[in-house]
């Protein structure tokens, strides 16, 4: 997500910090005397906070905040503000909520309730907050502009543009409403419009990122790459530390096949914001492609940390510990990728593998006897686990069938995947001879996009074993 809470704090805090924070005339200038100066100061120190996130240490501030300024409507919003910023909604809520009762028509505490439920995926909420603010100011531009992204988001492209053409009526440059009707246009394949829009809102804003990056996502998907790429180096030369930025350009990179600057933008990102964990999938695999295997592999750790629910980080960190003989980090890491991902029952496989590598080949059996009711039954896969069972219990006489099973398949990339396997078996089995035989002909299979043939790779470069 970009940082547009922040920006919104931001734009606030800049619009009210000197002007907006008057003392009601009722109150004895004896009462203020030297609060005002006092006020502006603590204000000062909330800007510098929020310019560095620290959104705890600019909330603590709010407090210090005296009589009658600390009541005023105005410093409430900017608290409510600064609260969403650092994701304590239900907070902000109840202060913009109990403003909105006191003052019905009070257009900025609803812009912040709309913002709030907007972050929460609270589409109807939000909607509510906004029709409201319509209904107060016909001419809102920001609102007029909300609602009709909301209507892009749910596919009808006509009220939504009907909405950013109000906009513009009230705001003939609002850049909103312009790269609002430039998205939509682009929904509708209307390609001329959609340009038209959204080079008008560069023409406008050239040193607005957002207009760049809008612009350069239209142009990548009309295949003007590099025109996209000069709007996004703008984008980076405007804002070089936005996190969306450098994806996008990492991404654009790569399908121009810049595949090394396209990394150094991943780990651009990265370095940006180490939290976020988009940037540590592209930066993982190209790792791995240029041979930066450590790299690779502590990028798919933190994937792990960050992104609990995408197995493929646990896939790709499994890989890498199996590689490095790192056995029960191995089995761990692919038993909670199965986890994850149920119907790929090969990762159950590999734990157990990796169980047999750490203790011995009987340590997994109950592990695997598990499987047979969850494999589904005549498979080459169910026929695998049944022959890694019967290792388990000491009986080795199902390779031959195993073999002529492999031997008959017509699909070659379940072909390699399972000629990967019986190479495993024979590496439990203390036989790494026969399993390099078997590890070479899934190689010259060239199924690359399993995730066995990054481990058929690695291990015959190890072994130093020449495939052709």
């Amino acid at each position: 997500m970009r940082r547009k809470r922040v920006f919104f704090v931001a734009a606030l805090l800049s619009l009210t910090l000197w002007a907006q924070m008057l003392v009601p005339d009722e109150v004895a200038q004896a009462e203020f005397e030297g609060q005002t100066d006092a006020t502006e100061t603590i204000l000062i120190q909330i800007v510098e906070h929020l310019s560095l996130f620290e959104y705890d240490q600019a909330i603590v501030l709010f407090d210090e905040i005296t009589y009658p300024y600390r009541d005023s409507s105005q410093l409430r919003l900017l608290e409510a503000s600064v609260l969403s910023s650092a994701g304590k909604f239900d907070e902000a809520r109840v202060i913009v909520e109990n403003i909105s009762v006191q003052e019905p028509e009070n257009t900025d505490a609803l812009h912040i309730l709309a913002a709030i439920e907007s972050v929460l995926g609270r589409t109807r909420q939000q909607q509510t907050a906004l029709e409201r603010i319509i209904s107060i100011e016909p001419e809102n531009a920001e609102a007029l502009v909300a609602l009709g992204n909301i209507q892009l988001a749910n596919r009808n492209i006509r009220q939504g543009a009907g909405f950013f053409h109000r906009a513009l009526t009230a705001e003939p440059e609002n850049m909103g409403a312009l790269l609002g009707l430039g998205r939509a246009f682009r929904m509708n394949r209307e390609w001329e419009d959609a340009e038209q829009y959204y080079s008008q809102a560069v023409q406008l804003y050239p040193d607005n990122a957002e207009a760049r990056t809008e612009r350069a996502r239209f142009y990548r998907g009309r295949q003007h790459l590099i025109l996209a790429l000069e709007d996004l180096n703008e984008a980076k030369r405007i804002e070089p530390n936005d996190y969306w930025t450098a994806i996008d350009r990492g991404n654009l990179l790569l399908e121009m096949n810049r595949r090394a600057p396209a990394l150094e933008e991943f780990n651009r990102a990265i370095e940006i914001n180490p939290g976020e964990f988009l940037a540590y999938v592209y930066s993982a695999g190209l790792k791995d492609e240029f041979g930066d295997l450590d790299g690779a592999m502590s990028d798919y750790e933190t994937l792990s940390r960050l992104r609990p629910d995408y197995y493929f980080a646990f896939e790709g960190l499994g890989l890498h510990k199996m590689r490095t003989g790192q056995w029960e980090e191995a089995r761990n890491a692919f038993t909670e990728a199965y986890r994850r991902a149920q119907n790929e029952h090969l990762y159950a496989l590999l734990a157990a593998i990796c169980w047999m590598r750490l203790e011995d080949i009987t340590a997994p059996r109950a592990f695997i006897g598990q499987m047979f009711n969850r494999v589904p039954r005549d498979t080459l896969q169910w026929y695998m686990f049944r022959l890694f069972h019967d290792l388990t219990v000491r009986n080795f006489q199902g390779e031959t069938d195993m073999l002529i099973r492999i031997d008959s398949e017509t699909n070659d990339t379940l072909k390699a995947q399972m000629l990967f396997y019986m190479a495993m078996y024979y590496e439990v089995r203390g036989n790494p001879n026969v399993a390099n035989r078997y590890l070479l002909m899934a190689y010259e299979l060239n199924a690359r996009s399993i995730p066995e043939f990054r481990l058929i790779d690695w291990i015959l470069t190890d072994r130093n074993i020449k495939p052709f």
